[in-house]
């Protein structure tokens, strides 16, 4: 028997699906700072300060329509904790690309373009999911994927420290390692929304 919270895809759904849309954006675009010489760093980044304000426009919108619904798909603390944890993953891409831009990196280790790789596929499962969060038998795969997911991406900047400690000079690893730490944090906040959700199905069921 599915677990069916609410019989239509709410309004409130749709912001958090958006919301994870903003990080699969922003993925695309921390991707292009990367790809680009450092003069080429600000429109970019503009770019990304843009996204970053459409994500918070959205979390206030949920705030919002949490207030004002008469019912909600889900309970109030749970919709605002994932609309939470998906902003301020998209604060922290924002500030990924600021930092490069502010260092003038025009180059990053490969280690830079896997943890990016993670964060857009974790996002690419979050829009999907946050759709159907009123169909909870359909998302345990989903939160299981974002666990694997995080777990590859721990592992990733761990190797990832350890060549930059290794291979850098201090200042050149104290930049990096800014860089290294704002993205493996993107991918701690996805785990987080995954592990609300799976907080969600063993309370609905």
């Amino acid at each position: 028997m599915k677990l069916r919270l609410f019989p239509q895809e709410p309004a409130g759904l749709n912001l958090l699906s958006q919301m994870a849309h903003q990080i699969v954006l922003a993925s695309a675009t921390l991707a292009e700072i990367l790809g680009v010489p450092a003069d080429e760093h600000g429109g970019l980044v503009e770019d990304m300060h843009n996204i970053e304000a459409k994500s918070a426009e959205l979390h206030f919108a949920l705030l919002t329509h949490m207030r004002t619904s008469f019912v909600n798909p889900l309970p109030r603390e749970d919709m605002y904790a994932l609309s939470r944890y998906l902003n301020e993953a998209m604060e922290k891409m924002d500030a990924a690309a600021e930092l490069v831009a502010l260092y003038r990196l025009d180059r990053l280790p490969k280690r830079a373009a896997d943890q990016l790789e993670i964060i857009s596929r974790q996002a690419e499962l979050t829009v999907d999911a946050m759709r159907r969060l009123n169909d909870l038998d359909d998302l345990e795969d989903y939160w299981i994927e974002i666990l694997h997911l995080a777990k590859r991406a721990e592992r990733t900047h761990r190797v990832w420290v350890a060549d930059m400690i290794a291979d850098m000079k201090w200042a050149q690893y104290s930049r990096n390692r800014d860089i290294a730490n704002q993205l493996v944090e993107v991918t701690k906040d996805m785990r987080r929304v995954a592990t609300q959700v799976g907080s969600i199905i063993v309370k609905e069921s």
